[in-house]
């Protein structure tokens, strides 16, 4: 699933549509995490899969700061992602076009970042804070048929 990383980031530059696939790939994703949890995090992730392939070997390998697994952190990164995506639909005077761009920038915006991380702590310090895995685990944690454990 790597390959899908530059397609929506490289390939959304020129054909901003494809940020779509950024809503197409939440959605379902977050449906199976009912039933599946954090699976697509450790097993599916377009972006978690280019940090275990590109960042891990130049990686230092630090711990992320205790902050990033306080869960009121979490909330507050996916609250102000979410904010900013709204804010900047709003605005798009409801052009498709105008639209997958946006999730086009935002998946950039959260690559860079995730990049970052990767070269001052480990290769997946995004992971920690991730809006959508921060969703999938308490979507998990709804499905009374599941165990405690993720």
């Amino acid at each position: 699933m790597v390959w899908f990383l530059p397609l929506i980031v490289i390939g959304g530059l020129f054909y901003p549509i494809l940020g779509y696939l950024v809503v197409a790939m939440m959605a379902f994703f977050l449906s199976l995490s009912f039933f599946k949890g954090r699976f697509w995090c450790w097993n599916l992730c377009p972006r978690g899969a280019f940090l275990d392939l590109g960042m891990a070997k130049i990686s230092p390998n630090k711990p992320t700061p205790k902050v990033f697994s306080r869960l009121w952190f979490r909330w507050l990164i996916l609250g102000l992602l979410m904010s900013f995506l709204a804010y900047r639909i709003a605005v798009s005077g409801g052009s498709l076009m105008a639209i997958g761009a946006i999730f086009v920038s935002v998946c950039l915006m959260t690559t860079i970042i995730a990049i970052i991380l990767a070269l001052i702590f480990k290769s997946r310090g995004w992971c920690a804070i991730c809006p959508m895995g921060t969703l999938q685990e308490q979507i998990g944690r709804l499905n009374p048929n599941k165990s405690s454990k993720q």
